[in-house]
């Protein structure tokens, strides 16, 4: 993990670390059956998700953010600018509440809050949670690309672990 990314932020005192952990728990709360977290692997577009998960054959993604500075740096990747590279068919900043607001969000993006233990929905979130009413078309080959490189590293993982015990 680079170590700037895991320096506190001043204004909340929560690490980015922290902030990925509460996304990814996040994803599993609204019934993710699989989620992905500070997964490095090599997209198409560079894009790697702090944290991304699937559900009901959608696409979460959420990014995770401790400064404004850090939220303008990420406006500036390919994969923002053209929305259609990005993954997620949802598509969340979550970030310490005050860091950002709803009107910070790009069109289409929502908005999780970490206040205290508690992730709040601040902004975009689906009305009744009807995930099938997508803001986005996330890039599938690249979330397949996630998903295989993962799928890998858990196959060889487990085939050293049963070596172990052969």
């Amino acid at each position: 993990m680079d170590k700037k990314r895991n320096v506190k932020t001043r204004l909340t005192g929560i690490t980015h670390d922290v902030v990925v952990d509460r996304a990814a728990k996040w994803l599993k709360s609204i019934g993710c059956g699989a989620v992905l977290s500070e997964l490095r692997t090599h997209t198409r577009s560079g894009e790697q998700p702090d944290a991304i998960g699937w559900r009901d054959g959608v696409s979460i993604l959420v990014e995770c953010k401790t400064s404004r500075s850090d939220f303008f740096r990420d406006a500036k990747k390919r994969f923002r600018i053209q929305p259609e590279l990005g993954m997620g068919d949802w598509r969340f900043y979550m970030c310490p509440d005050g860091v950002l607001t709803p009107e910070d969000m790009p069109e289409g993006w929502g908005l999780l809050s970490i206040k205290s233990k508690r992730v709040l929905r601040a902004h975009g979130f689906p009305a009744n949670t009807m995930w099938s009413h997508k803001p986005f078309e996330g890039e599938k080959t690249n979330e397949a690309i996630m998903l295989v490189s993962a799928l890998r590293r858990y196959q060889t993982r487990a085939g050293e672990l049963r070596g172990l015990t052969e």
